[in-house]
């Protein structure tokens, strides 16, 4: 369900179930987590893309396993929430930036996988975006949560609650998405490499930072940057880009 493979210090992990459009399994969400979890602390990765094989990013939940929910207890539904809702945490605080390249259809869960990423490049016209959960009675709870942070509480207030699928263009002018390209995991790629040119530690530090100043009042926000500045000041990558810098304007 999962295909991985690694390119030029980028970890490149693909659903593979493009005859479900790479809908969202318990076995492909156990199966992504495992591979994010593989990946976490190698050295030598310094970047991670997520994309869809074939036509689809991902479809949202899949529709058998949709029918098995009717059934299911509370326990059974709670334990089935918690397992998407720690596969979208996992990625929100990766340690490194991912990369979302959505090809196609990203509905649903599907949406709210895209969203958690730190960049979503799209093609312009085949990437649709969209929380349908509204149009069957059911709630996009764990999803809203990363969409207010992407898209401030207005325009997630609207898409929520509408359920309106938008393309890759529209969700650009929302600032939903980051870049638009006619292939979005060669420009992944692309990215993945200017990403692979810095270091690696302002990288970790970098998203960690950003995590924790968005909840802080500006205050609180300056003091803890403050402490980041000074802690920054002696890591060995900073030292050494430092004197590369300073001899390069000698």
């Amino acid at each position: 369900m999962i295909t991985s493979f690694k390119e030029n210090n980028t970890a490149i992990l693909i659903l593979n179930r493009p005859l479900k459009s790479n809908a969202l399994h318990p076995d492909l969400i156990s199966q992504l987590k495992k591979e994010l979890d593989k990946i976490k602390d190698e050295e030598n990765i310094y970047s991670i893309i997520i994309t869809g094989q074939g036509n689809s990013f991902c479809a949202g939940a899949d529709l058998e396993y949709l029918k098995k929910l009717q059934t299911n207890s509370d326990l059974e539904n709670y334990e089935d929430s918690k397992n998407i809702s720690e596969l979208f945490k996992t990625i929100y605080s990766f340690s490194k930036p991912v990369i979302a390249a959505v090809n196609g259809p990203a509905i649903a869960g599907g949406c709210g996988l895209a969203s958690v990423c730190d960049l979503i490049i799209a093609n312009p016209e085949k990437s649709k975006f969209g929380y349908s959960e509204v149009k069957i009675g059911f709630l996009p709870a764990i999803v809203s949560i990363f969409l207010i942070n992407r898209i401030g509480y207005g325009n997630a207030n609207a898409l929520l609650l509408t359920g309106e699928i938008i393309d890759g263009k529209r969700a650009f002018e929302l600032g939903f998405v980051n870049y638009l390209a006619e292939n979005p995991l060669e420009y992944a790629k692309l990215v993945a490499q200017k990403l692979n040119r810095n270091s690696l530690y302002s990288l970790i530090e970098s998203k960690k930072m950003l995590k924790q100043i968005i909840n802080l009042n500006i205050d609180d926000a300056i003091d803890y940057c403050l402490s980041l500045n000074t802690i920054s000041r002696r890591n060995k990558d900073f030292i050494k880009g430092l004197e590369k810098f300073l001899n390069k304007n000698k």
